[in-house]
């Protein structure tokens, strides 16, 4: 009985890591997407301001 709870947490604790290692490669890569996608556009700063802009201008016309 305990090689077999042994067993399981082994399996289902190293999941959980494979799972945020994933995790956090996919954010990475998104994040790695938007730089150069804003950086094609001029300064990634003024992209990044404009972004927060327009959605600061929507968010003023909803409310």
């Amino acid at each position: 009985m305990k090689e077999i709870i042994e067993y399981l947490k082994a399996r289902y604790l190293n999941e959980k890591a494979q799972g945020m290692v994933e995790y956090a490669l996919i954010v990475a890569f998104i994040v790695g997407v938007a730089a150069v996608v804003f950086a094609s556009n001029g300064s990634f700063s003024e992209a990044v301001n404009a972004g927060f802009n327009k959605v600061k201008e929507k968010v003023d016309a909803i409310g």
